[in-house]
């Protein structure tokens, strides 16, 4: 069978315009308290391993967006085993619990000085007794939660980023001083970069006179955000900067960074702006009060939604190809899910560029100097 070069590309058209179609959520059931004598047996159902193949899909999707008390590197379906470490849990319940997360093995809840707890389906851990009662919804329990201070797969791999650019960067400023000036070894790589968000970033957004406080910063966030997505991408179902958490930390040190560094002029012109009539100086300060806190909100929201997004897309159109079930299907859903993974490689970079930019741009308005006209 022959297809034309239209034929093809109207079958793209058509599935990639019915992708927002598939479905793989699963339907919630509404219970009420669980009883003491079913709930070891609906804890082993609800983490069972799915049977069908759009539930298999929608567990490793949400394997992948959502952190976990463990770190899964692969499995293997036929010997239903699970190949990765588990991580170390710390809880704050009336006194420090720590303990493996091995223990949450098959949904049984794990004790630790008499108290019970459970590991939900949304990775939260939740109070219960020695059976696993979970009261409220199943997937939106009701109980009590203690304070989860535990090293998940995300914070891991905040630690390994961290100590990845520790040591890239201690390198770096070791070969500069020791070869006058002129790096060696990796630090070629980098080195170009940082004197562009020197020169192309810090210096035009803030000016000369106060770039050099905010560069330390603006480095840090950059390479942390690039090395992060870049993470992100390999198939370990790291998803840092796809938490929303992490990027309203991101966004609120970024404020606090403008805030506290401000002159008095960012201020004045926030509460009282220049050049402007009194009443509409009265109505305009809480309109700018409010840019206050909506700038770090966007900076959060923006890299949030993209990379999170990015990552359920590039999900879903793998999943077609298991989907599909046919050398047609099969192959679009190949080709878009090759092109998306080279998109995403840019956006990573483009991401952790936007987020510098945008700070940078924030602490300029925050180091404004005064003119003279606008006073007049």
């Amino acid at each position: 069978m022959v297809f034309s070069k239209k034929s093809l590309q109207f079958i793209a058209a058509v599935l990639v315009a019915f992708l927002p179609l598939f479905s793989f959520a699963n339907t919630t059931q509404d219970t009420l308290k669980v009883s003491a004598e079913t709930a070891v047996a609906e804890q082993h159902e609800a983490h069972a391993e799915p049977t069908d193949l759009k539930s298999k899909i929608d567990a490793f999707k949400n394997h992948h967006v959502l952190d976990s008390h463990s770190f899964i590197l692969f499995e293997d379906e036929e010997a239903q085993k699970e190949y990765g470490f588990p991580l170390p849990i710390i809880l704050w319940d009336n006194g420090v619990h720590v303990f493996s997360s091995s223990k949450f093995e098959h949904g049984k809840p794990a004790e630790s000085n008499g108290n019970y707890y459970v590991l939900g389906h949304d990775e939260k851990i939740y109070k219960t007794d020695a059976s696993g009662t979970l009261t409220g919804d199943e997937h939106h329990p009701t109980n009590v939660r203690p304070l989860d201070f535990s090293i998940t797969k995300s914070v891991l791999t905040l630690m390994v980023v961290a100590l990845l650019m520790f040591w890239l960067f201690t390198s770096l400023a070791k070969s500069f001083a020791k070869n006058g000036g002129i790096s060696a070894g990796v630090g070629r790589l980098f080195e170009p970069i940082v004197l562009y968000i020197r020169d192309e970033i810090a210096i035009p957004n803030i000016g000369e006179k106060h770039y050099k406080k905010y560069m330390s910063y603006l480095l840090t966030i950059f390479f942390f955000i690039w090395f992060l997505n870049m993470f992100g991408l390999t198939p370990l179902g790291i998803n840092v900067t796809g938490n929303i958490a992490i990027t309203a930390g991101l966004a609120i040190i970024t404020a606090l960074i403008t805030n506290f560094t401000a002159n008095k002029n960012y201020w004045g012109h926030i509460f009282w702006m220049p050049g402007v009539p009194t009443p509409m100086k009265i109505i305009l300060a809480p309109i700018e009060l409010l840019g206050v806190i909506i700038k770090p909100f966007s900076l959060m929201i923006r890299l949030y939604a993209n990379i999170f997004a990015g990552h359920v897309v590039l999900m879903s159109l793998i999943a077609l190809i298991f989907l599909f079930k046919s050398w047609i299907g099969g192959s679009l859903s190949f080709l878009l899910s090759f092109a998306l993974s080279t998109i995403e490689i840019l956006v990573a970079l483009l991401q952790a560029y936007i987020f510098t930019m945008l700070s940078a741009l924030y602490f300029g308005s925050a180091n404004e100097e005064h003119h003279h006209e606008e006073a007049h």
